[in-house]
């Protein structure tokens, strides 16, 4: 198999990286490692910055998130007794968070991909990444018991911390910051 960029972890960053990319007719292929019923039940943030409103309109996945997140214009601090109102939009020109599930943005992301009938492999076992900074890299992974290679122009490591991305990246290349 080939294609343009292979896309390591489907949570919310490894689908809205593809959902870009298709926008601007890239192909991609997403490789996860646990099933699409295991990453829709991962809870997690809830709260989402105007940047990353903004980014999935662009990538045309924003249309439940503009009918049912609740816009969020500030926050209140307690502290000596007192609340604090921090007024967010006040002090941003406008802008505000908005209350939206990271469980809805990922069922958003993947329903997006799957209508447009891209591929994203979950249950990918032993993903590895090759020739990761190289001329020629592509990703080898396990699915059934059988081994796959795709070849592409670029890996996109979007599996976090802990995933086998990072711990593919070249020696020196990784600067971590804290």
């Amino acid at each position: 198999m080939r294609t343009q960029v292979v896309i390591i972890g489907s949570g919310p960053s490894g689908l809205l990286l593809g959902q870009l990319l298709a926008t601007i007719g890239v192909e991609t292929v997403i490789l996860e490692r646990s099933s699409r019923e295991h990453v829709l039940g991962r809870v997690r943030a809830g709260v989402l910055e105007q940047g990353t409103v903004d980014l999935l309109g662009e990538a045309g996945a924003a249309d439940r998130l503009h009918a049912e997140g609740l816009p969020h214009s500030g926050i209140s601090l307690a502290f000596d007794g007192r609340l604090h109102r921090i007024d967010l939009t006040a002090l941003t020109g406008g802008k505000h968070v908005t209350v939206y599930g990271q469980t809805e943005v990922t069922h958003d992301l993947m329903d997006k991909r799957e209508t447009a009938r891209l591929v994203t492999v979950y249950e990918a076992a032993n993903v590895a990444p090759h020739d990761f900074d190289g001329a020629a890299p592509f990703v080898t992974y396990d699915k059934d018991g059988v081994g796959h290679r795709i070849d592409c122009d670029f890996i996109a490591g979007c599996d976090g911390y802990h995933g086998v991305s990072r711990r593919s990246v070249p020696e020196g290349a990784l600067k971590t910051f804290e």
